[in-house]
């Protein structure tokens, strides 16, 4: 008879159809599922060894039980539903009812055992991207496992080797089943709860879709034009926002599971990157940033101290990707003086509207949408229409937010004075630079406020 031991140390186990009994499903650990998008509280588990929890952006953390030393979980591939932001929900793939997946914590040097259950109408595995583990642990179907197929249930167990940030995510029918959703985080915190401590920990992943306007599931084969770009799946005015406390040691964690890179800006601080999903960057090798991009498959934590109190923005500095619903084929329309053409269009189709024709703004733009469709720049502010969609949240600062509170406080209260303001006074007129008339051509002469530097080319023999 084979031993409990060897069942588990050779490819990922499939639990066959004798186990999963009455009896053998009274043996599975609890699969716990999530249908809320808002932001869950750290997780505090009853068991296991302590350490500083992390706070998922519009997620959760994944319960466990233990069971003669080994921390086991449970996850469930399976359809979903994902509220992208209100007024837009999305037909995705995800696990425990949500995509991405639950964040999964466990401590340095813990024995991890995951059961994953397979819901979805074809095979799958589950990759741990970044862990140090068996060969045959690491989820490549067809590689290292045969794809589990549906109903079936497999158990993936190792030892988290080495602390840091990683992510999950399937190897089989990868182009489908993550441009579905399926992803999740993983996070193995120092055996030392003191190693690496920050006052508040944030995680979550970058991921894309290409869903069009007035339908709910994503077009899996697109390869880079995507038009909904998310945090979390959460696209912004869905997006929480990371409220911290004045003076607290703030980190942030990002994996990128999208098709392109994404330069990642906060306002207000200066950062600096304290890790990769290779594992923690050497004090000495760190310098200030207020930017880092993050490519495709890898995984950056900044850390920075909230100095300065306010609503500052966190955002991808791509600018369409801090926008909904965007179509690829728009022209540019600025200066084009619609007068008469409009009026005949609208002749044909009452709720045509000029778009662009003076730049302006989309954000208060009140075109119809197909239903299920999120405006392309959206979201209020305390002074107006934020005009942003997509990567874009903030991080609130507040002097007199409690540790551990991590509710929404609300839109700063700026002290008197310290908010830009309309100039009520003359303008003054432009000084311009006037070139003396010694080095005037004769066209700058007639355009006398015009300095124009001429400089003969060099090095190139031939050129005349």
């Amino acid at each position: 008879m084979t031993s409990r031991r060897n069942f588990f140390t050779g490819a990922a186990a499939l639990v066959g159809a004798g186990l999963v009994s009455r009896a053998g499903a009274a043996s599975l650990p609890e699969a716990p599922m999530m249908a809320s998008a808002d932001t869950q509280p750290p997780l505090a588990p009853p068991n296991g060894r302590p350490y500083n929890g992390v706070v998922t952006l519009n997620g959760w953390s994944l319960p466990w039980r233990m069971n003669n030393g080994v921390k086991e979980f449970h996850l469930i591939a399976e359809p979903v539903v994902r509220e992208i932001a209100p007024g837009m929900k999305a037909n995705l793939w995800g696990y425990n009812g949500q995509s991405p997946g639950p964040t999964i914590e466990v401590v340095e040097g813990d024995r991890v055992r995951i059961f994953v259950t397979n819901k979805l109408p074809e095979h799958t595995s589950i990759h741990w991207h970044g862990q140090r583990l068996p060969n045959g642990m690491d989820g490549v179907t067809g590689l290292t496992q045969p794809g589990i197929q549906p109903g079936k249930t497999f158990v993936y167990e190792f030892v988290a080797k080495r602390p840091g940030t990683f992510m999950y995510h399937p190897h089989a029918d990868e182009m489908v089943q993550m441009a579905m959703g399926m992803m999740g985080f993983w996070v193995t915190h120092p055996k030392n709860p003191a190693h690496h401590a920050v006052d508040r920990d944030f995680v979550f992943l970058l991921n894309a879709y290409d869903i069009d306007p007035g339908s709910y599931t994503p077009k899996a084969n697109t390869m880079l034009d995507f038009n909904l770009w998310t945090f979390n799946s959460r696209a912004f005015p869905g997006v929480d926002s990371m409220n911290v406390r004045q003076g607290d040691r703030v980190r942030i964690r990002a994996g990128n599971l999208t098709m392109t890179n994404h330069p990642i800006h906060l306002h207000g601080h200066e950062f600096e990157v304290t890790g990769t999903d290779g594992g923690w960057t050497r004090p000495e090798s760190r310098w200030p940033e207020v930017t880092t991009d993050i490519a495709v498959g890898q995984m950056r934590a900044i850390e920075f101290v909230a100095t300065d109190p306010g609503d500052w923005a966190f955002h991808c500095h791509k600018s369409h990707h801090t926008m909904n619903a965007m179509g690829h084929e728009v022209p540019n329309l600025i200066g084009i003086d619609h007068t008469g053409v409009a009026e005949k269009i609208n002749a044909l189709i009452p709720d045509y509207m000029v778009m662009g024709d003076k730049g302006g703004s989309m954000g208060d733009m009140e075109m119809p949408l197909p239903d299920n469709t999120l405006p392309m720049m959206t979201g209020q502010g305390p002074f107006g229409g934020i005009e942003m969609g997509g990567m874009f949240t903030t991080v609130k600062v507040r002097k007199d937010q409690k540790p551990g509170d991590y509710k929404d406080p609300g839109w700063y209260k700026h002290p008197a004075g310290t908010v830009a303001y309309e100039w009520k006074g003359e303008t003054p007129a432009p000084v311009r630079q006037r070139t003396p008339a010694r080095q005037a051509t004769p066209a700058a002469k007639s355009r006398p406020d015009i300095e124009l530097n001429v400089r003969k080319p060099s090095g190139h023999s031939g050129h005349r």
